[in-house]
């Protein structure tokens, strides 16, 4: 199969996008065969919470059909910015949908002037993140064991950190 990278218009999510987006946490999550069984002995994380999209934080990816391809939430802190999800539907994967998402997380966070983004990576997105700037710089604890912790300067103008 070609994969075509595609323009998605990104917005905000609402509430009406929840059970689409819950779909694309669930299979975007067990579609790691590396992370399907832990997740499974654990059905409540694949539960998403949607709290995001209750405070605003929530952006969709959105195709010329109205199909929601993907998701990120960010959650400010101080002069950072945390990416707490990423998830793109497995289907629409290598399209630039996540790209698009990164850009629009990083675009706000500019705006609000956060000087930084961070996020805790999983093992096999770790060329994805490399691919849009972020740079490895230590590692998190999870209940799974220990995770890559990542940043990327947010440029405030255009060539300046």
């Amino acid at each position: 199969m070609v994969h075509v990278a595609v323009a998605p218009t990104i917005r905000t999510a609402t509430k009406n996008d929840l059970p689409r987006l819950s779909e694309i946490y669930r299979a975007a999550s067990l579609s790691n065969a590396g992370d399907a069984p832990n997740l499974l002995a654990h059905p409540e994380l694949l539960a998403f919470d949607g709290a995001g999209v209750a405070a605003e934080r929530t952006r969709l990816a959105e195709l010329a059909d109205g199909t929601i391809a993907g998701f990120a939430t960010d959650l400010p802190r101080g002069d950072m910015t945390e990416l707490e999800d990423l998830f793109v539907a497995p289907d629409f994967r290598r399209r630039g949908i996540a790209r698009a998402l990164i850009a629009d997380a990083i675009e706000r966070a500019r705006v609000e002037g956060r000087r930084r983004m961070e996020v805790t990576a999983n093992e096999h997105a770790m060329a994805f993140y490399e691919s849009v700037g972020f740079v490895r710089v230590g590692h998190h604890d999870t209940m799974f064991g220990s995770a890559p912790r990542m940043h990327l300067v947010v440029r405030t103008t255009t060539g300046s950190p």
